[in-house]
């Protein structure tokens, strides 16, 4: 501080509030411009995503999808197998249709 700012303080007062407020104004400025552009910088995301992770394709997708089937009835299968063995067998066997 200066011998200046210690006799008149009430321009250190406004030095510090634009001290302060001078990094909210660059973040206010910041959200506009990221609320404005906000659809292009989704779609450039989206984007880079499919570039490092590709979609599968329809037939990945459902082989995925009939394998967590099977999966599931062979689950089920195995906790029923102590109590209902018939049923346990019905859906191994069903399991295994697929």
């Amino acid at each position: 501080m200066s011998a200046l700012s210690l006799a008149i303080p009430a321009e250190a007062i406004i030095a510090h509030a634009m001290a302060i407020s001078r990094p909210l104004l660059g973040l206010g400025v910041l959200a506009a411009v990221m609320v404005m552009f906000k659809p292009l910088l989704v779609g450039l995301l989206r984007a880079a995503l499919l570039v490092v992770k590709p979609r599968k394709s329809l037939e990945e997708r459902a082989a995925r999808s009939m394998l967590e089937s099977v999966m599931m009835l062979n689950r089920m299968a195995r906790d029923l197998d102590r109590t209902q063995p018939g049923l346990a067998n019905e859906l191994r066997a069903l399991a295994a249709r697929n």
